[in-house]
């Protein structure tokens, strides 16, 4: 009999890193190739991994919970009949000597540094913050001592790297140890320190007190509900989102009244021919694609105080789950898609999103946020712009209106289909006049939609 090292595979070009939520087979199980071992979940999906052989599950090198960069190794299959392994995973693998003494390291690495837990700090910590801080060792003490140079105090990347240079040269060294011993206040206080007010006014019990979150008083009536993995990751994404960005909104109605005519005259020739239905979201996109390549300063990014210009248009199209959550799959390159092209993808990302079965690297890359708002009966929206990126637009839902028709006769009020476009962006890098005319052009594309178009 062979072994086989099962590793987490790679699931796109930016993803590093996946947590196991769940173990679907069990040490001593049989397991078919392509059988799904176990459930993975990464910042945005959750995913199955298959075993690539057949054979019996003999070792689970990670747990529940467990977080695991990609191309590690995740359990040990034992192939049947002397089946031999892939030759990438042969040609990795070690001794067995060599391998015993690796996972009694990583097990004694387990017991001795325990997952940081940060929930009781006082500020509040990036995902990336707080994975440099677990593989550092930093406590969330010593967090909550780091004063942070980005917006409210946030520790940044430099902020924290910083501090790490400091504290192995041992500049900060003595710093934290006083801390962490929780000495008198009388005692803190030296009359050589160079800056006493500023000693004295930080271990203040009345600062502490104020930032306490008051409980929530529970009635016998009432019902507790932990968060899932998803919501607690949506929350903290919209949280620094506003902390982040400065959400300002421009607003415009649209006379979509050709498009629904034309939808509804083409839309069954369009399914009986390509097997799709035929939505508004694709024409929305389209629209929306257009004015990104007419204003690319809308098609940034920004890294601190660096502007990105993004060479791709890459729409993420906001989705709602069949469990209440959220997700934003993204069409890639969706500049140079046709309408057929769009609602093929528009569809498909949807579809698979609803079943639970999007890949990893879907959600990853979007340049610009679209969100159907409508599909709820909202009229308009203030989306929460999706980070990295400056602006996300919020489609309201088309109704019929009374409307003033101005013709060659003279004006008269009749009935016409529209709805209201709602641009979130973020005023730290974009202005008035140009959040305000990107959705003017994306009105523009849409009112001069024609009604004679083929498909």
């Amino acid at each position: 009999m062979a072994r086989f090292e099962l590793k987490l595979p790679k699931m796109g070009e930016s993803v590093a890193e996946a947590t196991i939520t769940n173990w679907l087979k069990e040490v001593g199980d049989k397991i078919e190739a392509d059988e799904a071992v176990l459930e993975i979940a990464t910042d945005k999906v959750d995913s199955e991994v298959p075993s690539e052989v057949s054979g019996i599950l003999v070792e689970q090198l990670f747990g529940k919970d467990d977080l695991v960069q990609v191309g590690q190794t995740i359990a040990i299959i034992e192939t049947e009949g002397g089946e031999e392994a892939p030759k990438s995973v042969e040609e990795n693998s070690a001794p067995a000597e060599v391998q015993a003494i690796e996972q009694t390291i990583e097990a004694v690495k387990e017991t001795v540094a325990p997952v940081q837990d940060f929930s009781g700090s006082e500020k509040f910590l990036s995902p990336l913050v707080k994975n440099i801080a677990k593989e550092e060792g930093i406590s969330a003490a010593e967090l909550d001592s780091i004063a942070g140079s980005g917006k409210d105090g946030r520790i940044t990347k430099e902020d924290i790297l910083k501090y790490i240079e400091g504290r192995k040269s041992g500049a900060v060294k003595v710093e934290v140890a006083q801390k962490e011993e929780s000495a008198p206040l009388a005692e803190t206080p030296k009359p050589e320190t160079a800056a006493p007010k500023t000693v004295e006014a930080r271990p203040e019990p009345i600062v502490q007190k104020s930032q306490q979150v008051v409980p929530v008083s529970v009635n016998g009536g009432d019902e507790i509900v932990e968060m899932d993995r998803m919501r607690k990751l949506i929350s903290g994404y919209m949280t620094a989102s506003v902390q982040t960005s400065a959400h300002v909104q421009s607003f415009i109605e649209v006379d979509v009244t050709n498009i629904v005519k034309w939808r509804d005259k083409v839309k069954t020739a369009f399914e009986k021919r390509e097997g799709e239905k035929l939505t508004f979201t694709p024409i929305m996109m389209e629209a929306v694609a257009k004015a990104l390549k007419d204003f690319p300063g809308m098609n940034i990014s920004v890294d601190g105080d660096y502007i990105i210009k993004k060479k791709n248009i890459n729409l993420g199209m906001a989705a709602a789950l069949p469990n209440g959550n959220l997700i934003v799959p993204v069409i890639k390159n969706a500049d140079q898609l046709n309408l057929v092209g769009m609602a093929k993808a528009v569809n498909d990302l949807g579809n698979r999103a609803k079943a639970g079965k999007l890949k990893p690297d879907d959600t990853q890359g979007g340049t610009y946020t679209v969100t159907n708002v409508g599909t709820f009966g909202s009229v308009f929206g203030t989306p929460i712009i999706n980070q990295p990126q400056v602006g996300i637009l919020a489609l309201g839902a088309i109704r019929k209106v009374p409307a003033v028709i101005e013709t060659p006769e003279g004006d008269f009020i009749g009935i016409r289909q529209k709805m209201f476009l709602s641009h979130s962006y973020d005023h730290r890098v974009v202005d008035g006049a140009l959040g305000g005319s990107f959705v003017k052009r994306v009105a523009e594309y849409l009112e001069a939609f024609d009604i004679d178009r083929d498909i």
